[in-house]
């Protein structure tokens, strides 16, 4: 592939609904451009961007595929990110490098669920937006009803920039409102608007060109002296607006099977996606935050926004170049692992497929093998110019699996072969759960959790079997307790001799373990402390109740007796330990239970449902808010009632509800449902 400057790179992350055909445009895109010479299929597993084994398998896309195209003269890097809401971290670190989001809506259902929260994250990125329109040649397409959903989703002024000719089975082609020429059938030869849309083209044609002087006070003048604007002042008008996100343009497209509508719309693309240097960036160096631009003469910075494991070629790093440019073989320095980093062959990505290129210039996409620090969100810069630009924001994980080896083989692998999961996939975490002694693999949801673990198995060859996590209690008391315990024991020998009295204080809710020392007079010596406190704390770690650990408490020791020949260390030890237990069970003994506050937000329609299941959950509803035509609903709930509440909440709401959680605190299990949880932790013993 050619060396592209600043100004003739396009970088379009596509956005949009699982199922609006993002894969497929992307698929006649390449075709259109030449990269490709046939036509790929989703439902056969032939795509370019969808060639991972589960995307093939699930004949959805689960991660960032990566096209870059060739067009008159123009570098169009295509961004085809998943749809289904699971794999929103894909889509979240696409956006971060994007300068365009194109958000694709059938032309058949308008705004879907994904639209929306893809539209969200877009803007929360700042990043401009554009509509596409797409599948005019399906079964109930419908161009206007599709704007219209839009104009009634978001608070944004649409501008439609080309119109369809006829639709669903009698679509001919499109109309490019801006060159006011129409394309139609196979050749795609440009000729005159239809007669029924020429009153339509003129008035949207005007609305365009009022917005694009709206960015610029000479074009404005000039509009308004009645002279000729050119297209190229239309168009850097655009861009401006867009930019500033001002107007959302809105395309339309036939699915990827009408090259006619595709070759209109890369030619528009080309005309009102902004430039790489026409969006500054900011980074922190020494000086604090700084803007800069993007351009070849801005200090050298590169951000990793994906990474990849794969057991045979290595890790494969996906980066961006914000300023300077790079080639092959540079040397750069790493700021959060504080070394250099030497790079290898550089790569554009095609998909798979390795495209070799020596130089890389800002606002450019590509991507080398084999780095042995770099992670996603890292930046790389020059060390005489040591800057750190942001990298993608990813949530929370919202769903979670025990997961256990199946062989001796796979215990062996497991542990390395989940930290490279969760390096690729920064929205995936792993840990060991010290409470209840299990490896914890959380994702966003059910469907992202199982892809992970299938991936372990094809690339790595690891097999685990997933579980219901077992949920963390605890276990503390509310009430002084008592106890008075001697450890005697005669066998022959040196015997073993330890008497202790010990009083144990509740303590607030977070405050640890406090061990008091109150023997006076060498009853005890105060050298068998530390063998007391030993005992105490080898209980703590294995609970009384249910074998959950003991937090929150204060121990006393108060008197005791000790035997001059047969007091030793493991005497005190046995003393303390039981000793402890008594006092426990004296001390009014509760679990308690991990609570966490959820944000729900969900179309109106479904508030009053997800009410009356919170209601079931013992959940305590804290408030609620509107945000348009959404509800966001703020509740505590008790995670025992929740761990499986992303399936519950995609089927209260038909997929349209969101949610975030967050810790807040361990509360009292309430009685009768602590007693269910002893019995249940004795039979599992």
């Amino acid at each position: 592939m050619k060396e592209y400057t600043t100004q003739k790179i396009r970088n379009i992350t596509l956005i949009g609904h699982g199922g609006s055909g993002k894969t497929t445009l992307t698929e006649g895109i390449l075709v259109a451009s030449k990269a490709i010479n046939r036509r790929g299929k989703v439902e056969e597993g032939t795509t370019v961007t969808d060639f991972d084994d589960e995307e093939i398998r699930r004949h959805i896309s689960l991660s960032t595929g990566i096209a870059p195209i060739e067009w008159k003269g123009f570098k169009i890097n295509i961004l085809d990110t998943p749809g289904y809401t699971d794999f929103i971290g894909e889509v979240k670190s696409a956006l971060r490098v994007a300068d365009l989001a194109l958000s694709i809506v059938d032309a058949a259902a308008g705004v879907e669920v994904g639209t929306e929260l893809n539209w969200m994250y877009a803007k929360e990125e700042s990043v401009p937006c554009a509509v596409l329109i797409n599948k005019m040649d399906r079964e109930n397409a419908n161009f206007d009803k599709a704007l219209t959903s839009l104009q009634e989703a978001f608070d944004a002024q649409f501008l439609p920039l080309m119109l369809p000719i006829g639709a669903q089975a009698e679509f001919k082609g499109i109309v490019d409102v801006l060159a006011k020429k129409a394309y139609i059938g196979s050749k795609g030869d440009a000729s005159k608007v239809p007669a029924d849309l020429a009153d339509r083209v003129e008035e949207l044609y005007t609305n365009i060109v009022e917005a694009a002087v709206e960015s610029d006070e000479e074009l404005m003048e000039k509009y308004f002296a009645d002279e000729p604007l050119t297209p190229d002042e239309i168009s850097n008008g655009l861009r401006k607006v867009i930019v500033e996100g001002s107007y959302v343009p809105v395309l339309v497209a036939a699915g990827g099977n009408d090259n006619v509508s595709l070759n209109a719309l890369l030619d528009m693309l080309v005309q009102i996606a902004p430039a790489p240097g026409e969006r500054s960036f900011m980074a922190e160096g020494a000086q604090g935050e700084e803007e800069f631009e993007v351009s070849d003469v801005s200090p050298l910075s590169l951000l990793v926004f994906k990474t990849m494991a794969d057991p045979y070629v290595g890790k494969l790093t996906y980066f961006r170049v914000y300023g300077g440019q790079v080639n092959s073989g540079d040397t750069l320095y790493n700021n959060r692992a504080e070394q250099d980093e030497r790079l290898g062959q550089l790569y554009v990505m095609r998909g798979k497929e390795q495209l070799s290129v020596e130089t890389l210039h800002a606002g450019d996409i590509g991507a080398v093998s084999k780095m042995s620090e770099a992670l996603t969100g890292d930046t790389l810069c020059s060390k005489d110019r040591k800057l750190k630009i942001r990298g993608p924001l990813f949530p929370s994980p919202l769903y979670s699996v025990s997961v256990s080896p199946k062989t001796k083989a796979d215990t062996a692998k497991m542990g390395s072969t989940l930290t490279r999961m969760c390096e690729e996939d920064p929205t995936l975490h792993w840990h060991q759960e010290s409470t209840t002694r299990e490896t914890i693999l959380s994702g966003m949801g059910d469907a992202h959790v199982d892809t992970a673990v299938r991936r372990m198995h094809g690339r790595f060859g690891v097999d685990v079997e997933t579980n219901i996590p077992k949920v963390p209690y605890k276990e503390t008391v509310t009430a002084v307790g008592n106890a008075q315990y001697r450890h005697k024991k005669q066998s022959g020998g040196a015997g073993q001799f330890a008497e202790v009295h010990m009083r144990l204080e509740p303590l607030p809710r977070d405050a640890g373990f406090e061990y008091v020392w109150e023997v006076f007079g060498g009853r005890i010596s105060s050298s068998f402390m530390p063998s007391i406190e030993k005992g105490i704390k080898g209980v703590m770690v294995q609970g009384v109740l249910a074998g959950c650990p003991i937090v929150d408490l204060k121990v006393a020791v108060y008197d005791g007796k000790e035997h001059p020949v047969d007091s030793k260390d493991i005497a005190f030890q046995i003393a303390g330990r039981e000793g402890f237990k008594q006092a426990f069970r004296d001390a009014k003994p509760v679990l308690l239970e991990p609570m966490y506050i959820f944000t729900i937000t969900v179309p109106n329609e479904y508030a009053g449902a997800v009410m009356s299941d919170l209601n079931t959950r013992r959940a305590r509803v804290q408030g609620m808010d509107q945000a348009a035509t959404k509800s966001i609903v703020t509740a505590l709930a008790p995670l025992a009632e929740m761990q499986q509440y992303a399936i519950n909440l995609r089927a209260i709401t038909q997929a349209r509800g969101i949610y975030s959680m967050e810790f807040s605190h361990y509360d009292v299990l309430p009685a009768h449902l602590a007693q269910q949880v002893i019995e249940q932790m004795k039979t599992e013993e």
